[in-house]
C-alpha cells in the first residue's frame, strides 16, 4: 500500500511538472480602427492644406515661404542684417495674436500680452515654437499653421476648437541668449 501511494505520488509529481500554456484571447483586435483614424487625419491634414494653398494663391501682395516643419509664413517686418535666432534655452519676448485662416480674432494681441518664453523648456503650441526659432529680433512674421502645428484635435479647451488650423502675425521683441558654461582657459 505503501508503494502504491508513493507511486501516485510519483505519478502527480510527474503530470503537475507540465509547463504553462498561454491563454488564448478572448476577441482579437484588429488594426481597422487604427487604419481608419489614420486615414481620417491624413483626410483632415490634406484640406487643411489645400485650404492653406488657395490662401496663398489669392494673397498677391505676401511672398510665403514654406517651412520644413509643416506651416508657411510671411515677413510683415524683416531685418536682414540680423544673424541671431533663439535657440535653446535662449529667453525671448513677444507679442502675437492667433486667428482664423479668415482672418477672424480669436484671440487679440491685447488679451495675450507680451509673453516671456525660454525656448524650448516651456508649454508651447508647437507650431509657434517653431516659428519663433526661425525669426530675427524685431521681426514680425505672419504664420499659416494647419491644425497639427496648432491645438490639434483637442484645441485649447476653450475658444479653439478641434483640428483648427490657425493664423498668427508675432513680433520677436527680444531675444537673450543664454549664457555659454564654456571656460577658456
Amino acid at each position: 500500500m505503501k508503494k502504491l501511494i508513493a507511486l501516485l505520488f510519483v505519478g502527480l509529481g510527474i503530470l503537475s511538472c507540465k509547463s504553462p500554456e498561454a491563454r488564448r484571447p478572448v476577441m482579437q483586435k484588429t488594426g481597422s480602427y487604427i487604419d481608419a483614424s489614420v486615414q481620417r487625419n491624413r483626410q483632415i491634414v490634406a484640406a487643411e492644406e489645400d485650404r492653406i494653398q488657395e490662401i496663398i494663391a489669392i494673397d498677391s501682395t505676401n511672398t510665403y515661404i514654406s517651412s520644413p516643419n509643416g506651416f508657411w509664413y510671411y515677413y510683415k517686418e524683416e531685418d536682414t542684417t540680423a544673424t541671431v535666432t533663439p535657440g535653446f534655452g535662449d529667453v525671448v519676448e513677444f507679442d502675437y495674436n492667433i486667428q482664423t485662416l479668415d482672418g477672424q480674432t480669436i484671440y487679440s494681441e491685447e488679451e495675450l500680452d507680451t509673453r516671456t518664453y525660454v525656448m524650448d523648456q516651456e508649454e508651447l503650441f508647437s507650431g509657434l515654437r517653431e516659428g519663433l526659432k526661425l525669426m530675427n529680433e524685431g521681426e514680425t512674421v505672419t504664420f499659416l499653421f494647419p491644425s497639427h502645428k496648432a491645438f490639434g484635435f483637442y484645441g485649447d479647451k476653450d475658444r479653439i476648437g478641434s483640428h483648427v488650423p490657425l493664423r498668427s502675425t508675432v513680433t520677436l521683441n527680444t531675444i537673450n541668449q543664454k549664457e555659454s558654461n564654456t571656460n577658456t582657459n
